[in-house]
């Protein structure tokens, strides 16, 4: 009974809701109600209220975008006998349409996310058995040793962890391949890696094929490994000591949970923040999924395997067999698998790894392209919405989660639209200014507002629009071509621990100014229009000002496209340790200032010792987390800087043996509340208003720095140069 009135209540709201939205009023009564809700959203913001007071705004703004998109269907289509008018204006409307279903499908899944979940440590006694998986490909073995370290020394039974390197790289297909550099490369990793894993006490295993990529990796070393749980981690993400104290424990909660996912925290910024130089103010692109669109999942059991920093379930992975290889996102595809099956999954939102992000505009490219035809490919083959054993809610999770990489088609057709009217001449949206500014507009304020309230702290004002503006551009034919063919995307690797090291235009950065250069003139031609046309300024000027905001993106994106230099891939990290410096058989009290994956600053007293001969070679001595007493690492000095009696001295890692790669790992990686300090530390919420002002501006400077990137860059004067001989 209690079921019955329930849906009877739902069924009478949504009538009741229906029948406003649809209600017929005048325009000047929709300006009153636009504003009217506005401002209570507004106030709501300001006041910073939460609870049923969040719901209530996010209710009422939801209550104008249905608004808008009833008028919308309703007034402003172009008839059907103008195909020139109708056809971009319906591929427009559907455009529009698909971006009010996100916005639902994002409410649906964040409106009320799951809190941060507490640490769940494994009962004294009862840890279980776990085979740690470090799939490789390519990467250097200097990178997998700190990878490999850091796991080894987690806290953790030592009888009960067992640590695996997953060589793919070193295949018998490779070793014995036709090609000789192949198999000469593959031949020199093979036995340099099972070096590397003798030293540090892990297991090396390799296969004899290349077969289903990453996941066909993960099942081989299940089958020749038998732990209980399976931790994941990507060759690039080294754990910090208390990984498996925060996550185990929750198996022990529940004997049908398959997942427990973290963070993904990196050290170095992606090509967007590096080159405008937002990461230690800015919160990074991820930090929205991994920050509250995971904790939304996890309130309806749809938190997903993300590829690494996981621990699953063997039992779990045996019942659907293994990791799932249909797809190239092997991760999320797993997931759905489980999910269907009747297993459960928890999301730990707490930075417990450290890795590395793509360093140039092209490789973070490459890897979004493969996400997207991932997610193409698992909506082609696994069809979330349709897959039984899914709860509706996990449905509805999936679907978001799989539809969200669909945005190059909206992103381009926003892109394009203005130019239909202004070089055309097509009236592909059939209303005048002034109810552009009771329906529109209002539900523009009313949709910022409402991702605002959802994204505040994770997700400033117009960033979303320039990631997803940047990466349409090359996504677009990856999506189509995974559309068309969803069997033929093939897993490419990320490129790791890359580096920019001379100021230049990324390699595929002249799409980006051919459209800034297109925009500009529909701007002119803007301006031509009005003093031409005045009877049709109020929709010239709106559409012009449409323009002008693709315009502030696409100057911004040539910023983003602009590569700035640096000398090393990864971030210094702040950790304020003490230890001894060693130099020449004596020993200086000092202090460990920041560290990177490459080496150190110490801070040294020491009176009268002046600046130090590059390359000398030095020792630090301090205690690392994992031994309790101290160890030595060898150094060689690159720069000192004297200041009175504290010698700060510029350290380069010189790693000896094997358990020099661990105390390295101890230094960066071991002390997982410094990912956490420092993700907080960027966490605030400008507002809409402030966060636009400031996005404005860093419009303005990146647009005015791609264009002199642009100018100055050797291809432009080879171009110019080319051109002047040609005239004489």
């Amino acid at each position: 009974m209690r079921k019955v009135a329930i849906i009877l209540f739902w069924i009478i709201t949504s009538l009741g809701v229906i029948a406003l939205v649809t209600l017929p009023i005048n325009l000047q009564t929709q300006l009153i109600a636009s504003i009217a809700v506005v401002t209570f959203m507004a106030v709501i913001k300001i006041l910073r209220a939460e609870g049923t007071w969040r719901l209530t705004a996010l209710a009422f703004g939801t209550a104008i975008v249905m608004r808008y998109v009833y008028w919308r269907t309703t007034s402003t289509l172009p008839p059907f006998n103008q195909l020139e008018n109708f056809i971009p204006g319906f591929l427009l409307y559907l455009a529009e349409m698909y971006s009010v279903m996100m916005l639902g499908l994002s409410l649906f899944v964040v409106s009320m996310p799951l809190p941060p979940r507490p640490s769940r440590a494994a009962s004294e006694g009862k840890y279980p058995s776990v085979d740690v998986f470090v799939p490789s490909y390519n990467e250097d073995a200097e990178l997998l040793a700190n990878t490999l370290a850091a796991a080894k020394a987690m806290d953790y039974p030592a009888e009960k962890l067992t640590v695996w390197l997953l060589d793919d790289g070193g295949t018998l297909q490779k070793r014995t391949s036709p090609n000789l550099l192949e198999d000469q490369m593959a031949k020199a990793r093979h036995q340099e890696l099972q070096i590397l894993c003798n030293d540090l006490d892990v297991r090396y295993l390799t296969r004899d094929r290349n077969e289903h990529a990453k996941a066909g990796n993960l099942n081989n070393g299940m089958q020749h490994s038998t732990g209980e749980l399976i931790a994941v981690f990507d060759a690039d993400h080294a754990p910090t000591r208390d990984f498996l104290l925060e996550t185990v424990g929750y198996f022990e909660d529940d004997p049908k949970l398959f997942l427990v996912q973290t963070p993904h925290f990196f050290l170095n910024p992606d090509p967007v923040e590096r080159n405008l130089r937002t990461f230690e103010k800015m919160p990074s692109e991820n930090e929205m999924f991994y920050g509250i669109i995971q904790r939304g999942l996890d309130k309806w059991n749809a938190s997903f395997f993300c590829g690494s920093a996981a621990v699953l379930r063997r039992q779990a992975l045996d019942q659907t067999g293994g990791f799932s290889g249909l797809s190239i996102t092997e991760d999320c595809e797993t997931a759905i698998a489980l999910h269907a099956s009747g297993w459960n999954s928890v999301y730990v939102d707490r930075p417990l790894i450290a890795g590395l992000q793509p360093a140039t505009f092209a490789s973070f490219i490459g890897q979004r392209s493969r996400w997207a035809q991932g997610m193409m490919q698992i909506l082609r083959f696994r069809f979330p919405l349709l897959k039984r054993g899914l709860s509706i809610p996990q449905r509805l999770c999936y679907m978001s989660s799989t539809l969200f990489w669909l945005f190059p088609f909206p992103r381009t057709i926003f892109l394009f639209a203005p130019l239909f009217y202004l070089f055309f001449d097509l009236e592909i949206f059939t209303a005048s200014g002034s109810e552009f500014l009771g329906y529109t507009l209002a539900y523009m304020l009313v949709n910022l507002m409402m991702q605002n309230y959802l994204y505040g702290s994770f997700r400033w004002p117009w960033i979303s629009e320039l990631y997803e503006y940047v990466q349409t551009i090359h996504l677009l034919p990856a999506v189509v071509s995974a559309i068309v063919n969803p069997r033929k995307p093939s897993f490419k690797v990320t490129a790791k621990d890359e580096s920019v090291l001379v100021s230049r235009l990324s390699e595929i950065s002249r799409p980006f100014f051919v459209i800034f250069a297109v925009l500009l003139l529909a701007v002119l031609v803007t301006a031509y229009r009005v003093y031409t046309e005045p009877y049709k300024a109020d929709v010239t000027l709106v559409v012009g000002g449409w323009n002008l905001l693709n315009l502030l993106l696409a100057g911004c994106a040539l910023g983003v496209v602009s590569e700035r230099g640096e000398l090393t891939a990864t971030r210094r990290v702040k950790v304020a340790r003490r230890c001894e410096f060693g130099l020449d058989e004596q020993w200086y009290p000092a202090t460990i200032d920041n560290v990177s994956v490459n080496g150190a600053r110490v801070n040294v007293y020491a009176k009268n010792l002046g600046t130090l001969p590059l390359d000398k070679r030095g020792l630090i001595r301090f205690t690392p987390y994992s031994s309790g007493h101290e160890e030595i690492l060898p150094v060689a000095v690159r720069n000192t800087q004297v200041a009175g009696d504290i010698v700060t001295v510029g350290c380069l890692y010189l790693p000896e043996a094997a358990r020099d790669h661990s105390l390295i790992a101890d230094l960066i990686f071991a002390n997982s509340q410094q990912w956490t300090q420092f993700q907080m530390s960027r966490r605030g919420n400008p507002g809409l208003l402030r966060g636009t002002i400031w996005f404005l501006g860093l419009a303005l400077y990146q647009t005015s720095r791609g264009i002199i990137y642009f100018f100055s860059s050797p291809g432009a004067r080879d171009k110019a140069r080319l051109a002047a001989e040609a005239k004489r």
